[in-house]
């Protein structure tokens, strides 16, 4: 039987979007639903085949014509067996074994699960920003902070499959906001979409003024309205992020020698407010004149899906 198509699942901290694809990599149907942030893993897992068993429905399809069925997620995940250890942004998705499940729920389907950040890194690396590089870091600056890391045209994954996890890399050891991965003090904990706002409003609370003062359900949206505004304490914020990314990025510099940084998420939309700072401060700290290049990701909102698909030509 000629299996023509596969799924792929980006499943992250405010949405899970689905992708069908053909055998040529064309995107058929795109669709997403909310994230369920306090479902635990079997209840998540069983929304994500709700919607696979509907996607083929619709296009008169059975799990027999799936070449596979790839996820990526805000996870640790070990590689080889598709066990969940632990997921910073929905974090009561942790010690599942996530692949074991699906496979048992849709028997005969080929299921690969890895970090999004790793699946965006393919991604942009075959179809995106990195083509025709030997060497390149995908970096997601969104809800959270990560990268995937290609070396010499592959993908990095390290002993048990989390290589990358830079956000979750200790700025400020024991010290600051407690971030999902159970420590207090990771970069992501200082510049990522989910915490921004906590320290926007522990800032306030110390007194200082804000146009954002009153305003429920602070985002990163607000953050960049107020900086457009001319707000002080977003001008602040922004510095710190930008702060915190540079440090964090001249930090895997030193440590891989990779010298080009695609950058992906939600919180590119700050361009040159956020990302020029980052640069001026990378270039403060990096004192060897030879290029390192800052680029950002262009396959957009499909980068997670494109790459979950990609997972199974592995």
């Amino acid at each position: 039987m000629c299996k023509n198509y596969r799924i792929g699942i980006d499943a992250g901290g405010t949405k899970v979007a689905y992708g069908l694809f053909d055998r040529e990599g064309n995107l058929l149907e795109r669709f997403q639903h909310p994230s369920d942030t306090e479902a635990d893993g079997p209840a998540f897992t069983e929304q994500m085949v709700s919607a696979i068993e509907k996607l083929l429905e619709k296009h008169s399809l059975k799990t027999e014509d799936l070449e596979g069925i790839g996820i990526c997620m805000p996870s640790y995940i070990l590689f080889d067996t598709g066990y969940v250890y632990l997921t910073s942004a929905l974090p009561k998705i942790r010690d599942f074994g996530m692949k074991a499940y699906l496979e048992d729920r849709l028997p005969g389907v080929k299921f690969v699960l890895d970090n999004d950040s790793n699946a965006a890194a393919i991604a942009e690396y075959r179809k995106g920003a990195g083509r025709g590089l030997r060497h390149m870091m995908y970096v997601a600056v969104s809800t959270g902070i990560g990268s995937g890391i290609i070396i010499d045209g592959k993908l990095f994954r390290g002993s048990y499959g989390w290589a990358g996890e830079n956000g979750h890399m200790l700025a400020t050891p024991d010290e600051g906001v407690l971030c999902g991965c159970r420590n207090r003090g990771c970069f992501m904990s200082y510049a990522s979409g989910r915490y921004v706002p906590r320290h926007l409003k522990l800032r306030m609370l110390e007194g200082k003024e804000s146009l954002l003062e009153g305003k429920e359900d602070l985002s990163c949206e607000d953050l960049l309205f107020a900086y457009r505004q001319g707000d002080a304490l977003a001008k602040e914020m922004v510095e710190s992020m930008a702060h915190h990314l540079a440090v964090c990025l001249y930090n895997c510099y030193m440590l891989l020698n990779i010298n080009v940084f695609v950058f992906g998420g939600g919180l590119t939309n700050f361009g040159e407010a956020l990302f020029g700072r980052v640069r001026e401060e990378f270039d403060r700290y990096n004192q060897i004149p030879l290029p390192v290049e800052f680029r950002f990701a262009e396959l957009k909102k499909d980068f997670g899906i494109i790459g979950a698909a990609e997972l199974v030509l592995d």
